[in-house]
């Protein structure tokens, strides 16, 4: 056990070296790219790196790396009112991938009248940051275009297109609800539906597509729903008219879980139990889903696994140079609850 000393600026590198029994660079590493190193080994240097209460001197590292140890992240439009749950849960997980590898995320967002593109370009500008991460992204996104013909390193939680930056990090939604369908295949359902958002977001296209795809392998008779915008009265009042029929759906799959609240609600006025009458599954794993009753089968994002592989990417550009060839696709995780049935 090594004895704590006081944090003082006469611990160096070169102490936590010795201490540890392992080179400068090591010690460097686990400072600054702690990705390279094996988990043992950064578990036992970032000990001792505590225990001797060294702390470098952050002005002299961005001198000499020529960064700033900073990623912004602009930020998605949201009412303070109601704010998405999802995306402050995916907040979290950036800063906690990013404090470990020894970066700070910088909230950035257009100043009124400014356009996205200037914002970034401003940043850039200013040396301010050493990277982007970007979310929300749509099939041609201007962020996403105006970073690649800058050169200019980014990372993105959802697809590019192909002749762009493959450093992006996505959910296979498709997959996802291939599998939801299959469930409810296997108990038995033959008449399911899919209730979409036509907010034009391509996530909520990739889920229908999985939908389509699960209903078409297993032979199933299935149709989609589109419910215009996110009113919640538009909601229940869209899938009314789609149970109201006398060869209603016996299952739904709804493309959010905000749409499986208005599902609850129209089944309710129908005279349906949940879970019994009809199943229902969906999409994102809200806090909530799990204190409805019956609580909601869900798909969940793995917003720490997808945090973590972003951050990782960053950083390959931002200190390596380096620019993964391909995406990264990683597959969300069923959450089997009551409204499924038995």
């Amino acid at each position: 056990m090594i004895a704590r000393r006081p944090r003082e600026r006469g611990v160096t590198i070169e102490d936590v070296a010795r201490a540890a029994g392992v080179s400068r660079q090591t010690i460097s590493n686990a400072l600054n790219a702690p990705h390279r190193l094996k988990a043992e080994t950064l578990e036992r240097v970032s000990a001792v790196i505590e225990e001797l209460g060294y702390r470098p001197d952050q002005s002299a590292r961005s001198l000499k790396s020529g960064t700033r140890r900073i990623i912004a992240y602009p930020t998605p439009v949201d009412d303070p009112a109601n704010p998405n749950p999802l995306m402050g849960g995916f907040l979290e997980a950036v800063v906690a991938a990013s404090g470990e590898a020894g970066y700070r995320i910088l909230l950035v967002r257009p100043r009124p009248g400014q356009s996205q593109e200037q914002a970034l370009d401003e940043l850039i500008a200013a040396r301010t940051v050493d990277g982007f991460l970007l979310s929300d992204i749509l099939r041609d996104d201007s962020r996403v275009a105006h970073l690649t013909s800058t050169g200019f390193p980014f990372a993105a939680f959802g697809r590019t297109l192909p002749d762009q930056p493959q450093s992006w990090v996505d959910v296979d939604s498709v997959q996802a609800v291939i599998d939801l369908v299959g469930l409810l295949a296997a108990r038995g359902h033959r008449r399911v539906a899919f209730l979409a958002s036509t907010s034009g977001q391509p996530w909520m296209d990739d889920r229908r597509d999985g939908f389509l795809a699960g209903v078409r392998r297993h032979g199933l008779a299935g149709q989609v729903y589109s419910v215009p915008g996110d009113d919640p009265g538009e909601i229940v009042t869209a899938t009314r008219d789609l149970l109201a029929g006398r060869n209603r759906p016996t299952a739904i799959v709804a493309g959010g879980d905000w749409l499986a609240l208005g599902v609850y609600t129209a089944a309710r006025a129908h005279g349906l139990e949940i879970g019994k009458d009809l199943a229902v599954a969906a999409f994102d794993d809200l806090p909530i889903t799990a204190f409805l009753q019956p609580a909601l089968t869900t798909v969940r994002l793995p917003l720490r696994r997808i945090a973590e592989a972003l951050i990782s990417r960053l950083l390959q550009i931002i200190e390596d140079g380096v620019t993964p060839q391909a995406g990264l696709m990683l597959p969300g995780e069923l959450v089997i609850r009551p409204s499924l049935g038995p």
